[in-house]
């Protein structure tokens, strides 16, 4: 199984690479979209409209979610692997496919830099908005630029690097486990009025589930930086000094390191539904933030996925050949 696993995390890995997540309706991360919303409601319908109401709706909507989206992966993978090997590993490498999101990662940013470049700040805007849970009208040419960045530093550990690891631990049941907590904190876990208590639980799972990933991501990235030639050494200075100037403990990691190779400043205040949230900024203003950091951004985040990638497949190999 451990071999299996292997080849069918590797097989997702070029997948993603060469064609990038595919989009369609019945896509699991959409579908896992569904799940919540309905959850979402049929919590809300049973618990009352309480602080803690709430609060233990989230719970239970959290524990639902999570048991189907590991039951049903967990179900198909194993009649695959019973009635075939060669079919468990093309389901599973299917499944590990659609967990990880590098290349649509690359291509999303991209979109953003294509009209930057070309002066169409509203269809920058626009695409942008779409990659970014902020507020992004008042957004200027570099305002925009430096959500794009930051939108793949973070990604590059939550929707890269941490799927690669926890699928690399636990096959695609894991790694479906994992994008089903991402999945829930993206649409629940905010702190305004709606959330603050029935996301809560989703927040916390996401940051626990995170919490070693995204330090790996961020050390590994620093490496990569020296390797892409980029300011490998400002990437640790800034690493060490901002990795907590976020609120979330983990956004600020690979962020941070990200700001620092780049030589660029991220973060800082931001609107999120028309209200402004004051945040700290990320880095220092070493330099001007150009158009072209979006691309030295997605080469960063490319570089640290090869290396996470051969990192995992190399110590699960050796686990099963010890074992």
């Amino acid at each position: 199984m451990i071999i299996a696993q292997s080849v069918a995390l590797s097989i997702g890995f070029l997948l993603d690479f060469i064609f990038g997540d595919p989009n369609f309706k019945l896509h699991p991360i959409r579908l896992m979209g569904k799940l919540i919303e309905l959850s979402e409601k049929l919590m809300r319908k049973i618990f009352p409209k309480t602080q803690k109401g709430e609060f233990i709706g989230g719970i239970f909507m959290a524990a639902l979610v999570l048991l189907v989206c590991g039951g049903v992966p967990f179900a198909v993978l194993f009649f695959a692997y019973r009635f075939n090997l060669f079919l468990g590993v093309a389901v599973e490498a299917v499944m590990c496919y659609f967990m990880l999101a590098a290349k649509s990662l690359r291509d999303a940013s991209m979109e953003v830099y294509t009209p930057l470049i070309c002066g169409d700040i509203e269809r920058a805007r626009e695409k942008v908005s779409m990659i970014v849970g902020r507020d992004t009208d008042g957004l200027d040419e570099v305002g925009i630029t430096k959500a794009a960045v930051e939108t793949v530093a973070e990604n590059t550990g939550d929707g890269v690097i941490a799927p690669l690891i926890y699928m690399a631990i636990g096959g695609g049941v894991l790694g479906c486990l994992y994008k089903a907590v991402n999945t829930m904190d993206s649409m629940v876990g905010y702190k305004n009025e709606k959330y603050i208590n029935f996301g809560k639980a989703a927040a916390k799972i996401d940051d626990i589930a995170n919490f070693i990933p995204s330090r790996i991501s961020a050390r590994l990235m620093i490496i990569s930086a020296y390797i892409m030639r980029l300011d490998g050494k400002n990437a640790s200075m800034i690493y060490k000094r901002d990795s907590r100037n976020h609120a979330s403990p983990n956004s600020a990691q690979t962020e941070s390191v990200m700001a620092g190779a780049l030589r660029i400043q991220l973060g800082g205040d931001a609107y999120y539904f028309g209200e402004l949230y004051k945040k700290p900024f990320i880095g220092d203003d070493i330099r001007d933030t150009q158009y072209i950091d979006i691309k030295n951004a997605n080469r960063l985040m490319y570089m640290t996925a090869i290396m996470a990638y051969v990192i995992c497949i190399g110590i699960k190999i050796a686990v099963g050949v010890l074992i």
